[in-house]
C-alpha cells in the first residue's frame, strides 16, 4: 500500500468543490470555507464593474455535512471563499477559526488565529487537536489593503498524522516557513487554480498555481496533497488536467488525491 493511501485511510477528507472540504480528524470533523450557493454572480467592493462569478453548483448542502465541530474560514471577504449560505451557516458550529480581522467582522463564535497562534479542541476520547494559524498572503507583496487578510491552518495531535490547509495563499515563501515547523506534513489541502484577475495587481497570482503547489508539496514533504479551489469559479486559470501535468513532471504524481 502507497504512502498516500495509508494517511488518506487514516484522515478522511472530502472535497467539495471550490474551497469546501470536509476533514475528520481525531473524532471531530472539520469544514473548510463553507461555500454551498448556486452558480451566480458576486459584485466585487472594487473601483468599476468587477463580479466573482461562480460557475458550477456546490454538490452538498450545509444540511448534508451533518455534525460539524469547526470551520477552518481562511478569510470572510471574498464570497468564493465565504458565500451567502456559507455565512448562514457559520452559527452552527461550535467555533468557527479565522483571521484575527475577521473575527472582529463576524462576531460570535468567530476565533482569531494570527500566525503562529494556536488553539486546542478536546477529542471525544480525550486527547487534544491543536488547530496553529500559519502565514498565507493572497496575491502578491503588499497586497492586504485590497486583498484582504488570509490564514491558513495546521491540525495536529499526538498520536495522528498532520494536515495543513493553505487558504488562499500565493507565496512560497510562506510555505517555507511552514515546512521549517512542521514537515513532514501528512496531508496538504492545497488551494491552487492560478487564480487571476486582469484588474488586480497586474494579473499576478493570487493563489498558488499548479507548479507552485508541487513546489510546495515538496518543501513540506507531504505524503498526500488534495488540491482544492481550483474549480466552480471564472477566475481560475488552471484546474485538474494542469493540476496533473505539473505534479507528473514535478515527479509527485502518486501523492496527488482528488478527494472527490
Amino acid at each position: 500500500m502507497s504512502g498516500a493511501n495509508a494517511v488518506s485511510e487514516q484522515i478522511p477528507v472530502r472535497v467539495y468543490g471550490g474551497p469546501t472540504a470536509l476533514i475528520d480528524y481525531g473524532g471531530l470533523r472539520f469544514v473548510t470555507d463553507p461555500t454551498f450557493d448556486p452558480p451566480g454572480e458576486y459584485p466585487m467592493p472594487l473601483p468599476g464593474d468587477h463580479k466573482l462569478v461562480k460557475t458550477e453548483p456546490s454538490p452538498v448542502t450545509a444540511a448534508d455535512l451533518g455534525r460539524v465541530d469547526a470551520v477552518l474560514l481562511s478569510h470572510d471577504e471574498h464570497d468564493d471563499n465565504l458565500d451567502n449560505s456559507g455565512r448562514a451557516f457559520l452559527p452552527e458550529a461550535p467555533v468557527v477559526f479565522t483571521t484575527v480581522s475577521g473575527a472582529r467582522r463576524l462576531g460570535g463564535n468567530a476565533r482569531g488565529l494570527a500566525f503562529w497562534q494556536t488553539a486546542g479542541l478536546q477529542r471525544p476520547d480525550g486527547g487534544t487537536v491543536t488547530v496553529t494559524g500559519v502565514p498565507a498572503r493572497h496575491g502578491p507583496v503588499g497586497c492586504e489593503p485590497v486583498s484582504g487578510d488570509v490564514v491558513g491552518f495546521v491540525l495536529t495531535s499526538d498520536d495522528l498524522p498532520s494536515v495543513y490547509v493553505s487558504g488562499d495563499n500565493a507565496a512560497l515563501e510562506h510555505v517555507k516557513e511552514i515546512a521549517e515547523r512542521f514537515a513532514p506534513v501528512d496531508t496538504a489541502i492545497l488551494f491552487l487554480g492560478g487564480a487571476r484577475m486582469s484588474f488586480a495587481f497586474d494579473n499576478a497570482l493570487l493563489t498558488l498555481d499548479s507548479a507552485q503547489g508541487a513546489q510546495a508539496a515538496d518543501m513540506l514533504g507531504a505524503r498526500r496533497v488534495v488540491p482544492a479551489h481550483f474549480d466552480s469559479w471564472a477566475h481560475f486559470k488552471e484546474g485538474r488536467k494542469e493540476i496533473d501535468a505539473a505534479f507528473a513532471e514535478a515527479g509527485l504524481a502518486d501523492r496527488l488525491d482528488f478527494a472527490r
